[in-house]
């Protein structure tokens, strides 16, 4: 069976995904294909692996430091008042963090981003056009880029 996330990650090695952002030392960090939530950014592990403790010590410890950087700086990027962070894995088992703006009135009612009906989540008007990628990636970078120099 094939790993969608394995295979993004090839595309941008071979620079042909349009929703990478930067690499890191530990993970890809990406802007989501669709923005119900505006912002919303992946940190894909640059390790297979199905879970968090399959890593060895010191590459996990420094994968949660990075997700932690990434996090901020989706956080200051979009002006989110509180991030979502995600590790679930039930549908891709290739680690990934998902990073999700949020802000009041971001939902008709309180909880989770995957409260959302999937048809909503994924719904064509939330599809990222190229200019707004661009968009999205250039404002994200230059925080990101920001935070790691610190």
């Amino acid at each position: 069976m094939k790993c969608l996330i394995c295979e993004r990650i090839e595309l941008i090695k071979k620079n042909k995904n349009p929703y990478f952002v930067k690499e890191l030392k530990t993970g890809y960090v990406v802007i989501g294909d669709y923005q119900k939530f505006r912002g919303y950014t992946l940190f894909l592990c640059k390790k297979h692996v199905k879970e968090l403790h399959h890593l060895d010590k010191d590459f996990k410890v420094k994968y949660l430091e990075e997700m932690s950087i990434v996090n901020e700086a989706v956080q200051i990027a979009f002006k989110a008042e509180k991030m979502n962070v995600e590790l679930l894995g039930n549908g891709d088992a290739h680690l990934h963090f998902h990073l999700f703006p949020r802000n009041s009135g971001d939902m008709p009612i309180k909880g989770p981003v995957w409260w959302t009906p999937k048809e909503e989540m994924y719904h064509e008007k939330y599809k990222v056009s190229s200019e707004d990628l661009d968009f999205l990636k250039e404002k994200l970078l230059i925080v990101l880029e920001c935070l790691l120099k610190n």
